[in-house]
């Protein structure tokens, strides 16, 4: 087999394929087997019908068209590797040439990774957040657990912000009851953003036994993006009270058996979070900055798949939400415009890391035991709460094992670039991002430190 290459643009390439006739062999064997399994012919059993009978009968040009769907997919993938090209699409493959018994030649048209050298990347400089652990990180962490541990006591007051009510709520449109626009015993917290626009400022002031309706437009439904009359039923006021900082609140709470114990069990785990922040940080600020270095041309068809793929996941979670698309994007603070926006930002930017962590991949040839894989399914399932052999069973069966350890191999290869960086804190402390993996993991710590940083 021959290949040529010809760049139509640093994205594309056209590639020409001579193939010797003797080679198709193998698929022009096969195509005879599965036309005769295919045909019926009186005199022959289906599958024995003879090659010369099938050709007299079903002509030559059957069984070379059989041969070349079964050829021309490999011979490609061949001619790919001969070339030494990325292809980033489906090739547009037309076949120009058969002159049986002698040869054929076929030509693919595909968009490639550009061609494209990764400068030295040691000694990048960047700059992380302090793992200094504060009396603030403290009492936020504190702050947290008391609000998990708060309760509920009912006030004779009017709702303020930051109240629980228990409502009921129904939809008018023109006077008419909309009955799929109700609900009884809504627990509401005031001023959480409800996605149902003008609900806080019709609670802010109400009591229990008050009635009040609103103007809105609903945000679910058949009736989506149709204004209503919204009324509300407010049954009751809860305020919310915390517990007391004390010994008997840190037993409450946790294991521990004085709030001192407490505290100090906090300051460790957020100086060890603070300090996977780092690496992370690191990892993520070393590889812009490389990127930041390169001018690498993204070829179109890359990015639209890309960004399609991206469009299609925002329409499953709308439709997953139950919500109108207005309200989707009012409940997130953005708006579609914004969002598709930065789709065509991020996409451009991740496919750009791609090609430049891949080419770190193969020069530094990393790649995937399968203890890292089965670590990777089970991290994966934690975060999806489904259990690991039900999400390597459909990695498996949808083919995205693969996919899976692209991503492993990218996540080495950015650490690969991180641990190259000069790394500083914004106190001005130099930060040892190895002492960091010993500190936090022992004997093991690179690959532990890959599992945890990936987890942020």
């Amino acid at each position: 087999m021959k290949t040529a290459v010809e760049e139509l643009s640093p994205t594309r390439v056209k590639l020409t394929v001579e193939v010797p006739f003797e080679e198709l062999r193998p698929s022009l064997d096969a195509a005879y087997k599965r036309v005769a399994e295919q045909v019926r012919v009186p005199g022959f059993r289906p599958g024995k019908v003879p090659a010369r009978i099938i050709e007299q009968r079903f002509g030559r040009a059957v069984v070379l068209e059989e041969t070349l769907n079964d050829a021309v997919p490999k011979l490609y993938s061949q001619a790919v590797d001969e070339a030494d090209v990325f292809p980033v699409s489906q090739p547009d493959i037309e076949v120009t040439k058969i002159e049986d018994g002698e040869q054929i030649e076929f030509t693919a048209e595909v968009d490639i990774r550009p061609n494209f050298e990764v400068p030295d990347f040691s000694g990048i400089e960047v700059t992380v957040d302090s793992a200094a652990v504060t009396d603030e990180d403290i009492d936020q962490q504190l702050d947290g657990l008391r609000q998990r541990f708060a309760t509920l006591a009912g006030v004779e007051r009017a709702a303020a912000k930051g109240d629980y009510v228990v409502m009921d709520l129904r939809a008018e449109i023109d006077g008419e009851n909309i009955e799929e626009q109700q609900a009884s015993e809504v627990s509401y917290e005031v001023g959480a953003g409800s996605v149902l626009q003008g609900l806080d400022d019709a609670l802010e002031g109400m009591s229990a036994g008050d009635d009040k309706s609103f103007k809105t437009e609903l945000v679910g439904g058949e009736q989506a993006g149709q204004e209503a009359d919204v009324i509300i039923s407010l049954k009751q006021v809860k305020e919310k009270v915390l517990p007391e900082l004390d010994d008997e609140f840190a037993q409450l709470a946790s294991e521990f058996d004085t709030l001192e114990e407490l505290k100090n069990s906090i300051r460790e785990t957020a100086r060890r979070n603070k300090l996977v922040d780092q690496v992370v940080q690191a990892r993520e600020k070393a590889l812009e900055n490389l990127l930041d270095k390169m001018e690498i041309p993204i070829p179109d068809s890359a990015l639209k798949s890309e960004v399609d793929a991206r469009k299609h996941n925002l329409d499953h979670q709308i439709a997953e939400s139950g919500l109108s698309r207005d309200a989707f994007f009012r409940l997130y603070q953005t708006t579609e415009d914004e969002r598709f926006a930065e789709f065509d930002t991020n996409s451009a930017k991740a496919i750009k890391a791609g090609f430049v962590l891949d080419k770190i991949v193969k020069s530094e040839e990393l790649g995937v035991s399968e203890q890292e894989l089965t670590n990777f399914v089970v991290r994966r399932a934690m975060q999806m709460g489904v259990q690991p052999n039900q999400l390597a069973q459909h990695l498996a069966d949808n083919d995205q094992l693969t996919l899976a350890m692209v991503e492993i191999v990218r996540d080495k290869a950015k650490s690969v670039v991180g641990d190259a960086a000069k790394v500083v804190d914004t106190d001005g402390n130099e930060v040892d991002l190895k002492a960091i993996y010993t500190e936090i993991n022992g004997e093991e710590p690179k690959e532990i430190a890959d599992d945890e940083a990936s987890e942020q």
